[in-house]
């Protein structure tokens, strides 16, 4: 099991780092944002394993050749009241390390989740107090404010939110392209694919590839909502209406606009060939392949 653990912390060091890095350096993405999602989703979950799972099949490798067999006999000598002989200081300390950098990174994750919880539930509910439904688009909400303003508030009782400003400033189609930008937010929980990497970055802020990986990921749902809106009208009218509304998003909102926005503005514009349906195809199956790696080896190895 040395080696199956060793294997293991190699995997998970890589994936935190030169592989995070060189993915979010990478423009593939940005021509197949969903496939660019789930290669981030199985670099974090495979990363997470193999970390994780390192140091508790390096702890409990004498006590049976898989762990499958370490496993019960470590819990029924806990249950007899104390420690396997077998384990020495080494393998104690690594048991403990991973126990410690996982309850870490489950405490930051429901820390993270309950605040934002508590946050967009005062932000629902003073939405509901200061906004008038609009008939107009079901769900939404107006703000009698003239600053054009449109973003999110995702969870079980989403909100989608459009400033007074918004119907001043763009035309009924400006309006449906931001409309249906947020509808994508919403539609497929970017806020949920985002916060498992929020966590990482909180529990590791010093590891450079979980900063950049938040950065990407938060990059390429944009791009996502970007997709689905100029499907749905003419990119010269998504563009318009982003340009208008100048990146502003309340604090606490999921927002449809970031630092990037130019950048945003010249994909729409000139947005790059897809990638092959061969390719995507590949990226999928590599990110299955990716997550079933450390599985495996945890299971059988």
């Amino acid at each position: 099991m040395e080696l199956t653990a060793l294997g293991l912390l190699v995997l998970g060091v890589l994936l935190a780092e030169p592989v995070s890095r060189a993915l979010a350096a990478a423009r593939w993405p940005a021509r197949d944002p969903v496939g660019g999602l789930l290669a981030w989703q199985a670099v974090g979950l495979a990363g997470g394993l193999s970390l994780l799972g390192s140091g508790v099949v390096f702890g409990l490798a004498p006590l049976g050749p898989t762990l499958r067999v370490a496993t019960p006999a470590f819990v029924h000598a806990l249950s007899a009241g104390g420690l396997p002989p077998q384990l020495d200081v080494l393998h104690l300390l690594a048991l403990i390390a991973a126990t410690v950098v996982a309850l870490r990174l489950v405490g930051v994750l429901l820390a993270v989740t309950f605040r934002t919880l508590r946050a967009r539930a005062r932000h629902r509910d003073l939405l509901d107090l200061l906004g008038t439904p609009w008939p107009a688009a079901p769900g939404a909400r107006v703000l009698d404010h003239p600053v054009p303003v449109a973003y999110c508030l995702p969870g079980l009782r989403s909100r989608l939110v459009l400033s007074a400003g918004v119907l001043d400033t763009l035309d009924p189609p400006g309006v449906r392209a931001v409309l249906a930008h947020e509808r994508t937010h919403l539609r497929e929980r970017h806020d949920l694919v985002v916060l498992p990497f929020v966590a990482w970055g909180a529990t590791a802020p010093f590891v450079t590839g979980m900063v950049c990986a938040q950065i990407a990921v938060a990059a390429l749902i944009e791009m996502r909502a970007d997709d689905v809106a100029a499907s749905r009208v003419a990119p010269k009218e998504l563009v318009n209406a982003l340009r208008s509304m100048g990146g502003a998003a309340p604090a606490a909102a999921l927002s449809s606009f970031t630092a990037a926005l130019e950048h945003r503005l010249e994909r729409i514009e000139a947005p790059p060939p897809p990638l092959p349906v061969a390719v995507r195809v590949l990226v999928r199956l590599a990110a299955i392949a990716l997550i079933a790696l450390p599985t495996v080896l945890l299971l059988f190895g």
